[in-house]
């Protein structure tokens, strides 16, 4: 089957394709990735949520703000290394299988945040500190690299026809859940111990917890089986070349991966992922007040993700992502206004309207990336593409705001997230109507 035929009915309801029920070992293997999914955001959301407070850890005394851009810094280069681990982990999950590739990245993430979780302070090793730090996100940005990509193959193919952006909601659901936890566990930190305890052992505490959770995960995703789609395609063991295959015939749907992506990489990181720490910066809120608004708000996001994946069902794939696309179009400006010396309720109230409208990008994207590709080349068509658009627009995203901020020009980063919608828009109208109505090769 060519490219084009694989191209999502971003047009058409995905009604079409009746619904089946699911069955036991369908809502296992859904399990199984959503779980593993919900790990490797634990660990970059404890990163994110925690840096104001361990940044001075590592590095050599100073200026707390060149710390804390240092930190950001780490960050944001292990998002780079996210296209290898799409590109080598995509390749091993197509060809042995998802289940392998699945059990090998949540291992990898939890022995990152383990050497993180350890590591000895600049005071103690020196420069040796920051290394270690480097290395445990490199490994963990490999690891997520390969993690996205397999549970969205995972999950999808695990669904019923007819259900896969519902199903695939909960890929949201456990990434939006790893963020959650992270900002709950850093609030109880927070909350439990002094400022002097948070610097000295207090975050420490978060990374070995999700390294804990991740054995957990891991002893589950042993014992699962893999997807059916790819059983049947009896590609485990062939000698098929998945990056090749891939160059060659499916080089329109890697762009299209990367337009749908940019937009909704950005906005999840900014309103998500970042905004406790944004807050606490550059509002002199409360850390601890900024992670209760912040979970407030996931929660609801959450909750409201099914609901986005029965309406992509229902009315099309692109009908939905739009109502994100033009949704932050016209609210990116006032949200970031709002911020602007803003207390908690304001910050609830930013966070609670953003997450509504992510709810059209996030309850769609794994049924459309998954779609756009048959079984052969699933995993490495979506996490290569992918993984590189996060790296050039999501890792950035957090340092990028907070050096704004620090140059007086806070004012410009709306303009950042309208010009990703903008790039979003222009491929969701360019793809075709009613290629494919919900089916996977």
């Amino acid at each position: 089957m060519s490219a084009q035929e694989h191209t999502v009915a971003v047009g058409h309801a995905a009604s079409d394709v009746p619904a089946a029920t699911m069955t036991r070992k369908q809502k296992k293997a859904v399990l199984a990735g959503v779980l593993g999914n919900a790990i490797e955001y634990l660990d970059w959301g404890i990163y994110a949520s925690l840096a104001p407070v361990f940044a001075s850890q590592f590095f050599a005394d100073g200026d707390p703000a060149t710390a804390f851009l240092s930190t950001l810094a780490i960050f944001a280069v292990g998002f780079f290394v996210r296209p290898l681990g799409g590109l080598v982990l995509g390749t091993y999950a197509d060809r042995y299988g998802r289940k392998k590739a699945l059990t090998l990245t949540v291992s990898l993430m939890s022995a990152g945040g383990l050497v993180i979780a350890v590591c000895p302070t600049y005071e103690h090793i020196g420069v040796f500190s920051p290394l270690l730090l480097l290395v445990a996100r490199l490994v963990q940005a490999f690891s997520a690299g390969g993690e996205w990509p397999s549970s969205v193959s995972y999950i999808v193919e695990s669904a019923a026809p007819g259900k896969r952006a519902f199903v695939g909601s909960f890929q949201q659901v456990s990434t939006a859940g790893g963020i959650l936890l992270a900002s709950l566990l850093a609030l109880v930190v927070t909350s439990a111990l002094n400022d002097q305890q948070m610097h000295a052992f207090g975050w420490r505490i978060a990374f070995a917890f999700a390294a804990a959770l991740g054995l957990m995960v891991l002893w589950l995703r042993v014992r699962t089986q893999e997807s059916q789609h790819f059983d049947d395609a009896e590609l485990s063991g062939k000698s098929h070349k998945p990056v090749t295959k891939l160059f060659a015939e499916h080089k329109l749907s890697m762009l299209r991966v990367v337009g749908i992506t940019v937009p909704g990489t950005i906005v999840y990181y900014l309103w998500i992922t970042n905004m406790p720490g944004y807050a606490n910066a550059t509002t002199g809120l409360g850390l601890d007040k900024a992670l209760l608004a912040n979970s407030l708000a996931v929660v609801l996001f959450m909750l409201l993700l099914p609901l986005g994946g029965l309406v992509s069902d229902r009315l099309g794939r692109r009908s939905t992502f739009m109502f994100f696309l033009v949704g932050f179009a016209v609210y990116s400006w006032p949200a970031f206004r709002l911020l602007e010396g803003g207390g908690f309720w304001t910050l609830l109230l930013v966070e609670v309207v953003g997450v509504i409208l992510l709810v059209g990008n996030s309850a769609n994207v794994a049924a459309i990336y998954a779609e756009l590709f048959p079984t052969s080349v699933r995993t490495t068509g979506t996490g290569l593409p992918y993984a590189t658009a996060v790296a050039l627009f999501g890792g950035t995203a957090p340092y990028l705001t907070t050096w704004l901020t620090s140059i007086g020009q806070r004012d410009k980063i709306w303009t950042y997230v309208v010009v990703s919608v903008l790039i979003g828009m222009v491929t969701i109208m360019t793809m075709p109507d009613g290629a494919e109505k919900g089916t996977l090769d």
